[in-house]
């Protein structure tokens, strides 16, 4: 292999380094800087594609306001060459080439900035909940709609309708890409919190793929997590992040070598990253030293616990139940319950367990869930019901995507049809 082609191996590695570290903040930038979520879009893939040509000449002192300032420009040229058609579009060119031009000027601050504008922005209340969320997921994070949909237990149509409603409502509404005021900023929040948490969830314990894991979205979350602290302290903003560290101070020992998972109970603590729950610790001893406790922050502390014990026989279970039902009192769910019945089969055996789930289901709740179907599998099986165990842990793998989590149903079965005469 020649200098030339080392080079350019090298300068590909740079752009798809910059790409996944940096675009969708770069497409931040580029919303603030022409005002259209499309053309921002648009304007960012003709950046990195430039970049694919010209980089391999010479790289630039800063690739990312490089970027910045070349989608700038290209949309500018592509509005110019459109407008001929259309007077607005004429104007629109005019307006973005007169703003100033301080793209070489971008930091890491700046791109900080303006993606928390553009998430405050998604999370407009001229916008539904549902569109909030599922817009920024897509348009901020970069997930596939297809992620979004899984997030929300639902279609990836009606998340690309929501996404599409959801531009034209910001577009229409001449809605500001700004942090709101210090007045508006609390009704805000839930949304913005909301978002954060999906983002991190899909990251932890992905939707559906062959792992079990994406670190780049558990990453960004706790990234974004870090900014919104820095932004405002509010208790439920530090539990959101102390929830997200304390879950993610546990992940390289949630999969083996094979990608398998590896339940709680057989984790080898000595891998879980004491750093990550320290701060997270601390975190969640300041959101209740304010009084003002809500469904992060408790869930925080019910992770704390877990985090407390050095072996899982030293869980505290009865604490963790009881965190459950003030839980239960903040945000009532399906889903709030079902972690409840494990908790409190740990605590009371699992016939106690068995006897929640099934009153869930038997609602009508959690039917597509697989993980409802896969704990009641469990309580089953530890109960000797094997036969109820094969059936539930079979539905459980009908609906279960991600890869691991179907092996390790598909070895529970394989280990109960031993134990069938």
């Amino acid at each position: 292999m020649s200098s030339d082609e080392v080079h350019e191996t090298d300068v590909e590695h740079l752009i798809a380094r910059v790409y996944e570290r940096d675009a969708r903040r770069i497409f931040a930038t580029l919303v603030r800087l022409l005002g259209d979520f499309d053309l921002a879009e648009d304007a960012l893939h003709e950046a990195f594609a430039a970049a694919v040509t010209e980089w391999p000449r010479q790289v630039p002192a800063n690739p990312r306001a490089w970027l910045v300032s070349t989608g700038r420009f290209k949309a500018i040229d592509a509005l110019r060459r459109r407008s001929r058609f259309d007077a607005n579009l004429q104007r629109l060119a005019r307006r973005i080439d007169a703003a100033p031009d301080d793209d070489r000027e971008i930091d890491e601050r700046q791109l900080q900035d303006d993606q928390l504008r553009l998430i405050f922005t998604c999370c407009h209340p001229a916008l539904p909940p549902e569109t909030q969320v599922a817009l920024t997921l897509r348009e901020v994070c970069g997930l596939k709609t297809e992620e979004v949909a899984a997030a929300y237990l639902t279609t990836a149509a009606t998340i690309a309708q929501r996404i599409v409603r959801g531009k034209a409502k910001i577009r229409d509404a001449g809605i500001p890409f700004a942090v709101p005021g210090d007045d508006e900023l609390p009704q805000r929040l839930d949304a913005v919190l909301a978002v954060v948490y999906l983002v991190f969830n899909e990251g932890y314990s992905a939707s559906s793929g062959a792992s079990a894991v994406r670190v780049d979205l558990s990453s960004e979350a706790i990234r974004l997590g870090r900014l919104l602290v820095q932004l405002l302290s509010d208790a439920e903003v530090q539990g959101l992040l102390a929830l997200m560290l304390l879950h993610e101070s546990r992940r390289t020992a949630r999969t083996d070598a094979a990608g398998d998972l590896v339940l709680l109970e057989d984790q080898d603590r000595a891998q879980w990253d004491q750093r990550l729950i320290d701060e997270g610790r601390a975190l969640v001893q300041q959101a209740f030293a304010s009084g003002r406790v809500g469904a992060y922050a408790l869930q925080a502390a019910i992770s704390a616990v877990h985090a407390e014990a050095q072996q899982f026989a030293q869980t505290d279970w009865a604490r963790i139940v009881s965190y459950y039902d003030l839980l239960l009192v903040a945000t009532p769910s399906p889903v709030v319950e079902l972690n409840r019945a494990v908790a409190v089969a740990m605590r009371d055996g699992p016939a106690a367990g068995l006897a929640l789930v099934e009153e869930i289901l038997e609602r009508g709740e959690l039917l597509g869930y697989h993980l409802a179907h896969a704990a009641r599998a469990d309580f089953c099986r530890r109960l000797g019901r094997v036969e109820a165990a094969r059936a539930a842990y079979e539905r459980a793998l009908e609906l279960a995507k991600q890869e691991p989590e179907r092996r390790f149903l598909a070895k529970r079965l394989q280990e109960l049809a031993a134990e069938l005469p």
